[in-house]
């Protein structure tokens, strides 16, 4: 194949997601077999038009895969919105005389990298994100590892919540999106699980499955809540006026985004950013690779940007039938 492309960047954006490490690797290690030259630009678009970047080799990647985080940092910029800071970014690019952009991160590193191929540049997008929250895709790098890393904290609080009969309230990342909370919620076997796809009637929702928990014998209660639900702290105290019941909140917070990514994590992230290189060497760009059905596909950046992901149905139809409120 006769490559399109001599010299590549590649950055991590926003939040950070176990696996992106992995993707990184795979991307120099393919550019490597291609013949490409491999840029790292550290702390995302503003390590763009700042030019803070490194050539990465084979060796530099070496064992990479099993480490969390992301080697070449992530940062947001407010710069990167405007119009002078894209122009300092695409400078940057020409400066070190990248023919193409990877970027690994959420829909913002994607609308940022459309903005960048609006002056010429050849980018190609990698969904990283824990939430999972990626329309065009089934899947997004750091999502399982987030969902074992909150699962092995959940069992073990329920230890002790058993111990002493308490009702755990357990705020999981979510903002806008409850896929990892039902996710972790039904793997866990939850009392009730919030999402903010769906409107919380708390009597009918969290108080109700705690007394039927309790008619069936059971002693303690763990109520999984995506953090964009609400105050979790006010939702123990209603839990502990209507019910009574000694009840704790746990924010697990920014521990779901570390640790080693599972090998879910691993293989995928390997592939995908396989697949970005191969998309910039046959000279395809705006794009982004996804995950759909076990397939390995890519959509236009702009027509990815435009779906919308719902919760799924299925899953939480199963939830509610786990927890008596099938229908």
């Amino acid at each position: 194949m006769e490559n399109a492309v001599r010299r590549i960047g590649v950055l991590t954006s926003g939040g950070d997601a176990p696996g992106m490490n992995a993707a990184i690797r795979a991307v120099v290690r393919t550019c490597t077999h291609l013949g490409i030259e491999c840029v790292g630009i550290r702390r995302g678009f503003n390590g763009l038009i700042n030019g803070d970047a490194e050539v990465l080799d084979y060796y530099k990647v070496s064992g990479l895969s099993r480490q969390g985080g992301t080697i070449l940092y992530s940062a947001r910029s407010e710069e990167f919105r405007t119009s002078a800071g894209q122009e300092k970014a695409v400078n940057t690019c020409k400066l070190l005389g990248l023919d193409g952009v990877i970027g690994i991160g959420g829909d913002g590193t994607f609308q940022g990298l459309h903005a960048l191929s609006k002056y010429g540049i050849s980018v190609i997008g990698i969904p990283g994100t824990i939430d999972n929250d990626i329309a065009c895709t089934g899947y997004t790098i750091g999502y399982d590892t987030a969902c074992n890393t909150a699962i092995e904290c959940i069992d073990k609080l329920q230890d002790t919540m058993q111990s002493h009969e308490r009702c755990s309230v357990v705020e999981v990342m979510g903002h806008r999106a409850g896929h990892l909370a039902l996710y972790v919620g039904l793997s866990c076997g939850a009392t009730a699980v919030l999402i903010p796809e769906k409107p919380v009637n708390f009597e009918e929702d969290v108080i109700e499955p705690m007394r039927r928990a309790r008619l069936a014998g059971r002693t303690h209660y763990m109520v999984i809540v995506a953090e964009g639900v609400g105050n979790s702290y006010e939702m123990a105290d209603k839990i502990r006026e209507i019910t009574a019941m000694d009840t704790r909140v746990t924010v697990l917070g920014h521990i779901q985004r570390g640790g080693s990514p599972t090998a879910r994590d691993r293989v995928n992230a390997t592939h995908m950013g396989y697949s970005a290189v191969m998309l910039l060497a046959e000279g395809k760009t705006d794009r982004v690779v996804c995950q759909q059905n076990s397939k390995f596909i890519d959509y236009d950046i702009n027509e990815a940007l435009t779906m919308k992901k719902g919760i799924d149905e299925d899953k939480y139809t199963v939830m509610r039938t786990m927890i008596g409120q099938g229908r």
